[in-house]
This record gives structure tokens, sequence and C-alpha cells, in this order.
């Protein structure tokens, strides 16, 4: 029996929040290269919004470019394109003393049909909703969700824990890094969920699960997800990015 065809739409919401001045967010896709990405920059003064900035733009440059003559691998192809965003950070602070230590988490989706692969470097994530279940695709790099996998700290003292902020692997700020990989076969109906901690820090994951699950364009999803955010608190910038997978 021949497989269904998959093709993809998305639409993206970000905001500064409520207690931020500006917004060190930032999110790129392109839905006929199959390239959707989010991050959340980190740096004193604009370093944050440069981070993020460069790393979206270099990720889309590579990905967009990529043809089917190619022998990489969509995973090799993401992999060198994080690669070569890493480099533009670091080499741009290395060159600015202003902007010495400026870095940003990434998460990033691409797609090739059915298949897709998704990476990750901080503490932004991926989420999945198929058939009402929504499963966490990603694995944060933060100092205190690696205590509770390790057991030594339960998600409620990490929820309360005033090291929650701390991460542990960014890009940018050494000059290698290697991302977390993913990779997953796509389903009709499948709706992926990439955003910036801004929004996860202050919706469960059951009220995201409840959100998406609404029938409503992707727009209005996107920024009832992020309306719903600032409500509860908006204590940083938020960005939703929402991809699905449909016949």
């Amino acid at each position: 029996m021949a497989t269904a065809v998959v093709y993809y739409t998305a639409a993206a919401v970000t905001d500064r929040g409520r207690k931020r001045s500006s917004n060190e967010d930032a999110f790129g896709f392109s839905v006929e290269a199959g390239v959707y990405v989010v991050c959340d920059g980190m740096g004193g003064a604009a370093a944050g919004e440069i981070a993020s900035t460069l790393a979206v733009d270099e990720i889309l440059r590579r990905l967009s470019r990529r043809d089917e003559s190619s022998r990489d691998t969509l995973r090799d192809a993401a992999e060198n394109a994080i690669s070569a965003a890493n480099k533009a950070i670091f080499t741009r602070a290395q060159t600015n003393r202003r902007l010495s230590g400026m870095g940003t988490t990434l998460v990033v989706l691409a797609t090739e049909d059915r298949h897709v692969c998704v990476l990750n470097i901080g503490d932004s994530r991926c989420y999945r909703l198929r058939n009402g279940r929504l499963d966490q695709l990603t694995l944060d790099h933060s100092l205190v969700e690696e205590q509770v996998r390790m057991g030594r700290m339960t998600q409620h003292e990490a929820l309360r824990s005033p090291l929650r902020n701390v991460i542990t692997r960014a890009l940018g700020t050494q000059c290698q890094v290697t991302p977390d990989v993913f990779e997953v076969q796509a389903e009709p109906g499948d709706l992926f969920m990439l955003c910036s901690d801004g929004l996860t820090r202050e919706l469960s994951d059951s009220a995201i699960r409840t959100m998406l699950a609404r029938d409503l364009p992707l727009e209005k999803l996107s920024s009832n997800l992020v309306d719903a955010a600032k409500k509860a608190g908006g204590h940083d910038n938020i960005t939703c990015l929402l991809v699905r997978a449909q016949v």
C-alpha cells in the first residue's frame, strides 16, 4: 500500500512578555525547505538578540540551500548548519568585546517527507501532539533538569529552584557544541510545537495539551498560547512556533 505524502503548515508568534524591555527570542521557518527554528538569546546589552538572530539566519540559509543532489542525510545537514551557526556567533563575540559571552538556546525541526529530525541545545523545547497525547521530544540542557534526570532533585523542587535559569549547554559560547538529535516519523495530524522557556515556565504540559487540542487555525493556537503565558506571569520573552503534518 502506498504511503500518503505528508505536507506541512506552520505559524509562529513571539512576544517580549510583561517583564522584559526587549525580546531576545528569534524564530524563522521555511515550509518549502522544511526547516523551523526557535532561539532564546542570552548576553548583555543587545548581545542576546544578536546571537539568536544570527543562529536563525544561518540555519535557515544553510538548510534552505540543501537540494536533492546532496549526499548529506537530513541529520548531517542539520548538524552542519548548527555547527556553522555556532561558529558565526562565537567568531562575532571574539571580535567584539561588547558581545563577549553571548549565546543562545536552539531548537530546530527539519523535515524530509515523513522523516522529522529535531535538534536542540539549551532549554528551548519541541513537543508533539498526536491523537490527544502530548510528548516532549527534547531534553533540557539545564542544571535543574539534569539533576532531576539523575534523581537528585524532584520535578517539584526543580520548579522552585533558584538555579532553574542555569543553562549547561548553549550555542555560540564555545568553539564547538553538540546538539541532541531526535529522529521520528510524522503521521498525518501530528502537531509539533517549538518554543522558548518563556512559554513552558508559565504553562504546564497539561495546559499546553488542552490548548493545542482545540480545533483552531495554527495562527490562533500560537497566539492563544503566548497570550496565556503572558497572563500567567509573562516573566520572560515568549515564542511559540507550530508545525502541522497533514495529507
